[in-house]
């Protein structure tokens, strides 16, 4: 549904009834995307995300020469035609900009990646690990503030020609392939773990071992889903005998014909926090339970038990809900392994019973946005005492004032983590009292939440 520019959210009146089913997770239909296209064979995913995000990247792999074939009713992209991808320099791809045979050089084929950080950092180590062409990334200004340097640099020292059409270590990038050589690089992936996560799956394409020895601190868990869903695609790591280096020996994938998307752990988060702010229950199917599955955002529903939800696993997903006898609590949590569920917790710290302390977040500064300045400036502008460090919020309930506007600043964290929040029937009367700004850009992950939180809150009524 088209929605406006502000969308003032109407509170539920009742508690939360019913079930919902999340999308399938960002990160993985992107990675497997990448990983489908590694291989030799036709791969079809099922379950996938089709949001901006993964959208982009379909699109970057058909420029590049690959058949992607979606259909989002029945959520599958279908990845074929790996043989004749990176077509030779002045041949024509499909939906491509390469130059026709008679013209030299060969003009770049152009690949748009919006403000996807997967798709950019991915189709980079793609780009640079395949033996020939020449590829042209870029994304709206806003990426070319994101961190790319490490990666970009860590490519160069295995012998990638990847030359910054603008400052040094950023987008727009222009990428002469010629292949990869291996050798040992270092890499700083503390600002963000899909630097590391994109260098690993390009790796068994290089002509020797790459050894990527890490200088700085990494989300763990995010590096561990990369590892797990290689090895689902036919390429195991195997036991390495550092923690601060990983080795990857040249090889091949070997990849499923079908394969399914996990359902999204950090877009369940809303939904798991729901029944905190409206009281009642919720069901989400297919869900995973903390440590179970391959995303490390699912430990996100152990931070709700400790606020005051029940959560128990279902055989069919996962069950959260909550009864005004309990008493909503604040916590202390680092969120260094899962931070991009802070966002949740904060959002509807307001409601809990004492201060809530998040740490571990520095990185996600130079995310979307700067979000820890912004959630302490959208919490304060709703009349809350905020703290701020470089690398936590400290946040000490208050009276919510209403009739407030959201800035989203483009982010779609903001946007879903401040609904939650404004579905509290703030003045008991059943009225708007919080509206978010841009809400359309929740396109990014999750382009029908705010129809999805509707359709709740129109059962509630009806329960």
């Amino acid at each position: 549904m088209a929605l406006p520019d502000l969308l003032p959210i109407i509170p539920f009146t009742r508690p939360v009834r019913g079930e919902v089913i999340v999308p399938g997770s960002k990160s993985l239909t992107n990675r497997a995307l990448l990983l489908a296209a590694l291989g030799e064979q036709p791969v079809t995913l099922t379950g996938a995300l089709f949001s901006e995000d993964t959208r982009l990247m379909a699109e970057a792999l058909r420029k590049l020469g690959f058949t992607v074939v979606a259909d989002e009713t029945a959520l599958t992209v279908r990845v074929a035609d790996q043989a004749n991808a990176f077509p030779a320099p002045g041949s024509t791809v499909a939906n491509s900009n390469a130059a026709p045979a008679h013209s030299a050089p060969a003009a770049p084929i152009e690949l748009f990646v919006g403000l996807a950080g997967t798709a950019a950092r991915f189709l980079t180590a793609l780009c640079a690990a395949v033996p020939r062409g020449v590829y042209r990334i870029d994304g709206i200004p806003q990426m070319r503030k994101r961190p790319m340097r490490a990666l970009i640099e860590a490519l160069r020292a295995l012998g990638a020609d990847i030359r910054c059409l603008g400052e040094d270590g950023f987008f727009p990038i222009e990428i002469h392939a010629r292949g990869l050589r291996g050798g040992a690089v270092n890499l700083d992936a503390s600002e963000s773990s899909q630097l590391l996560s994109a260098l690993l799956m390009v790796a068994p394409l290089a002509a020797g071992p790459v050894a990527v020895a890490l200088t700085a601190e990494v989300r763990r868990p995010f590096v561990e889903m990369t590892t797990r869903l290689m090895a689902e695609f036919g390429y195991a790591i195997g036991e390495q005998a550092s923690t601060e280096t990983y080795v990857v020996n040249p090889g091949r994938y070997v990849s499923p014909a079908r394969y399914a998307i996990e359902p999204d752990a950090t877009a369940a988060s809303y939904f798991l926090a729901l029944p905190l702010v409206t009281g009642g229950s919720l069901h989400l199917p297919f869900l995973r339970g903390p440590g179970d599955g391959l995303q490390g955002d699912t430990h996100f529903a152990d931070v709700l038990t400790r606020v005051g939800a029940t959560i128990r696993t279902s055989h069919h997903g996962l069950d959260t809900s909550f009864s005004q006898i309990n008493m909503q609590r604040g916590v202390t949590q680092n969120f260094a392994e899962f931070s991009d569920t802070f966002l949740t917790l904060a959002a509807i710290s307001p409601l809990l019973a004492g201060p809530t302390r998040i740490s571990g977040i520095a990185h996600t500064r130079k995310q979307e946005t700067d979000r820890v300045a912004g959630m302490a400036k959208e919490l304060t502008r709703l009349g809350q005492h905020v703290i701020e460090t470089p690398d936590a919020l400290e946040i000490a309930p208050r009276y919510l004032r209403s009739d407030e506007i959201i800035e989203t600043y483009g982010d779609h964290r903001f946007a879903m983590s401040f609904a939650i929040l404004g579905c509290l029937d703030l003045r008991g009367d059943g009225k708007p009292w919080l509206t978010i700004r841009n809400p359309a850009c929740c396109a990014k992950t999750f382009p029908h939440f705010f129809e999805l939180l509707e359709t709740l809150r129109q059962n509630s009524l009806a329960s």
